[in-house]
């Protein structure tokens, strides 16, 4: 977003100065400490928050793909938004704080040439992601049941085509963008239009807002609006119910996270239409303004994946499971193992995984082990006499026929007729 500013020190436009200049790539001369500390102290942590959530949402993402999952329109659409605002967090935040740290442009020529481009352009292809996306949960809203079959060309496709014209549109801020020197030898990052291409820049910052935000975000709207009035219609069939209540639940997400985005944007066009509207002897946005609007659009970045772990309960189950991964899988140190005796091998949990395979010779030899040795234990503590295991041994070898009879009474009357005869 560029700036408007008369001079190095001031924050009034006065009628006899020059025209006034528009900084780009956040960079104004602040005569405030406060705001050159906790802008970038506001934008580091919303860098660190967004590109945490947008790495899970990534992650997770891919992941389903890696597993043999085919990927739908939306989660190609929604991996798209997490790609832009990984972006925007890797590159553009980082340098719009140090930015903001200093009075004077210390990025060089090729950041400034580069830095409001870029920014543009990835909040151009997420609002027309955005479009997008919308249009593809009115088409699943139509039927829930039936699948959207759409091929991988034709998704890389879309995709492509958003990111072609999100470039195409912020291409003056590309080609515009220069450093100069101002007085005192201090260089600025400023957006130098030339005289032949100043009538073309008058009507390019009036139709680039409805371009890239107006038009892609009314047509969401438009969208979402007709596929919450179709989730709202009950079906006959149990089926057909639990299919519109998950399309509902979609549509709500989605349409949350359009609404953040328009929100959260629109001071920075409002600050965007003030800075190249303004006129000499007009008010110059104030600079706390000018500074909240930069990190609300950064913030965008950080509130769609709190939004998809809300709404959501397949990226909420995905997350737990993430979680539990990265803190629960803690592999038990070799040492630990090896000084495990065997006579406890049977109380282990089954947590517990083992160093190496068991065959199943060895599981049975395994609960043989302690037997053996109690075994040895008893009889050196109870030693045996000849008699006695003359004994028993003989009782085994031959047993007694009348302990395993069932009748013994009827046995005894036949040996008596027996015997009488």
């Amino acid at each position: 977003m560029t700036r408007a500013r008369s001079g190095p020190g001031r924050s009034t436009m006065n009628s006899s100065l020059a025209p006034p200049l528009h900084f780009a790539g956040g960079c104004q001369p602040h005569d405030s400490r406060e705001w050159r500390a906790a802008i970038p102290a506001l934008l580091g942590v919303i860098c660190l928050a967004g590109l945490a959530g947008n790495a899970c949402v990534v992650g997770l993402l891919l992941g389903n793909a890696r597993r043999g999952k085919k990927p739908s329109l939306i989660h190609s659409l929604i991996l798209n938004l997490s790609l832009a605002d990984l972006l925007l967090l890797l590159f553009a935040a980082p340098l719009r704080a140090a930015a903001y740290s200093r009075s004077a442009w210390a990025l060089g020529r090729f950041v400034c040439k580069t830095s409001d481009g870029f920014s543009h352009t990835c909040m151009a292809a997420k609002s027309l992601t955005t479009a997008v996306v919308a249009k593809a949960c009115s088409m699943y809203a139509r039927n829930p049941a039936k699948q959207v079959s759409i091929k991988p060309r034709t998704i890389c496709a879309a995709l492509l085509a958003t990111w072609l014209v999100a470039l195409v549109s912020s291409l003056p801020l590309w080609l515009f963008s220069t450093l100069r020197e101002l007085g005192a030898g201090s260089p600025a990052c400023l957006v130098a239009v030339p005289a032949p291409a100043r009538e073309f820049m008058s009507v390019f910052v009036k139709l680039y807002p409805l371009l890239v935000f107006c038009a892609p975000l009314l047509c969401a709207f438009f969208y979402f609006w007709r596929a919450y009035g179709r989730c709202q219609r009950r079906g006959t069939k149990t089926q057909n119910l639990r299919n519109q209540i998950r399309s509902r639940r979609l549509t709500l997400m989605l349409l949350s996270a359009a609404v953040t985005l328009a929100v959260m944007w629109l001071p920075e066009w409002i600050a965007w239409l003030w800075v190249w509207h303004l006129t000499p002897a007009g008010p110059a946005p104030p600079e706390g303004f000018l500074a909240l609007s930069q990190a609300l659009m950064f913030a965008i970045s950080s509130a769609n994946p709190l939004i998809f772990l809300v709404m959501s309960e397949e990226f909420r189950e995905g997350f737990k499971g993430l979680w539990k991964r990265l803190t629960l899988k803690k592999p038990l140190p070799a040492t630990e193992n090896s000084e495990i005796p065997a006579a406890n091998s049977e109380v282990l949990p089954d947590s517990v995984p083992s160093p190496e395979p068991v065959t199943a010779e060895q599981e049975e030899e395994v609960p043989a082990a302690p037997q053996t040795l109690e075994s040895l234990e008893r009889k050196k503590e109870m030693p045996v006499f000849p008699d006695v295991e003359q004994f028993w041994h003989d009782r085994e070898a031959a047993p007694d026929a009348q302990d395993n009879d069932p009748i013994p009474w009827e046995h005894e009357e036949q040996e008596t007729v027996e015997g009488s005869c």
